[in-house]
């Protein structure tokens, strides 16, 4: 029989599905070589907003339209969050949870015996122990992301993800080494490590991210170690240090912000302020020569003034970030924020965050200008329309004119002559 595996989310989500497809493969499924129909289809759903959930609906029913007598399985943080909602997905076959992805290959040939729908979500419990999950490619990718961290302590009063994904549980440094091993056997140069809370790795254990940035950097044939999204707790001065010791590290920091307002932090529930927020900027630029700071800001949370707002703009400005990803909040059913009061209008959300854009679009071009001249690493990705493309190690992408597609998947100094929209233009040295 043969498989599709369709994925909605972060790379988190992305790397559990190549962990599913790799099970499926070893147990004899073979991947369906048509894009839009398969014997079984894996869909990995999102659950972050409403607008996720309304993309997973869309998605299962375009995916029963085209495979009538097809096997849908729905997994993820979508089941997982909302389990009592999930009889009502008649057209899916099998539904799981996050917890029950090892039952994925019992669920199916379960299914293949009795045709018996199945629906499998247990809940979370407070000790969980992490779920081993192994991945030994990472697809076409360049580089391969390794999730070390599932689940999330934090309960921002506008997020549902600590529902889907349960509290904080970290891999093994030993099992962690052994994966990186794996992917750099099969080619890979770069990993970047990633989790729902990625800061809190190790937590209540006797390791740290540091140490899984040390694990990662020691395995020979790794040229490059990064992270996925940070939350700004535990990011202190020694963790900061170790990281900078480390050769191989790559000095790009997604710091998710969310607000620039001391207030609208509090009411989300944030456990930090924007002078802690700052400090920890100001730590990272110190220790890391040409660091870039990326982040997420929201606009328009329930309550948030105008005078909220202008204080978020003015905090972000203050930054300098080198990229920023700008959103309206949406009310996530289920969450705290649901039940606030002084909810801001769509239309007033979407002027802010039209305002927040332009702001960080200048942000992200000074950035841009400031690279020019240097003569930096970069990974080469991909060849496109006449343009090899890559990233630095602060991760500002790169075009470079050339045809020369066996450059794809080396590490090449090249040096930045010029900015682009969203890009630098560089040359080979």
């Amino acid at each position: 029989m043969n498989f599709n595996i369709l994925t909605l989310g972060c790379k988190v989500n992305q790397y559990e599905s190549q962990a599913m497809r790799e099970d499926l493969l070893r147990h004899g499924y073979l991947p369906s070589g048509d894009k839009e129909k398969a014997d079984i289809t894996v869909i990995n759903t999102c659950t972050v907003t409403s607008v996720s959930d309304a993309k997973n609906r869309k998605l299962i029913h375009r995916v029963r339209r085209q495979n009538p007598d097809g096997i849908i399985v729905l997994t993820g943080c979508m089941p997982q969050a909302f389990p009592d909602e999930m009889e009502a997905f008649s057209n899916c076959d099998i539904i799981i949870g996050n917890k029950e992805r090892a039952r994925l290959i019992p669920a199916i040939e379960n299914f293949l015996a009795d045709r018996r729908r199945t629906v499998d979500i247990p809940a979370y419990l407070n000790h969980d122990s992490y779920e081993n999950l192994t991945v030994s490619s990472f697809g076409g990718h360049t580089r391969a992301f390794i999730k070390i961290e599932d689940g999330c302590n934090r309960f921002c009063s506008y997020c549902i993800i600590p529902y889907a994904r349960g509290r904080v549980r970290s891999k093994p440094l030993a099992d962690l080494k052994h994966e990186i091993e794996l992917v750099a056997r099969n080619g890979y140069k770069e990993v970047v490590l990633v989790g729902i809370n990625l800061s809190a790795y190790g937590l209540h254990e006797e390791f740290n991210l540091a140490d899984a940035v040390e694990a990662a950097c020691a395995v020979e044939g790794i040229e490059r170690v990064r992270l996925g999204s940070l939350e700004p707790e535990q990011m202190d001065a020694p963790l900061i240090a170790r990281l900078a010791a480390q050769k191989k590290f790559c000095p790009q920091f997604h710091l998710s912000l969310q607000s620039g307002c001391d207030k609208t932090l509090k009411a989300m529930n944030r456990h930090y302020d924007s002078a802690q927020y700052a400090e920890i900027v100001g730590n990272l630029r110190q220790a890391f020569d040409n660091a870039s700071i990326t982040t997420d800001v929201m606009v328009g949370f329930a309550g948030e003034s105008e005078e909220d707002f202008q204080a978020s703009m003015r905090f972000v400005e203050s930054v300098g970030f080198a990229k920023v990803h700008v959103f309206p909040y949406s009310v996530r059913k289920g969450t705290k924020a649901e039940g606030m009061p002084d909810h801001v209008s769509p239309n007033e959300k979407e002027r802010r965050a039209a305002l927040m854009g332009e702001l960080t679009e200048k942000s992200r071009q000074a950035f841009l200008q400031s690279q020019i001249g240097m003569t930096e690493e970069v990974l080469i990705e991909r060849l496109r329309r006449g343009y090899l493309e890559g990233y630095t190690k602060n991760y500002t992408p790169v075009h470079i004119a050339s045809a020369d597609g066996s450059l794809c998947g080396t590490i090449q100094q090249v040096k930045l002559s010029s900015a682009g929209d969203d890009w630098c233009n560089g040359v080979i040295v």
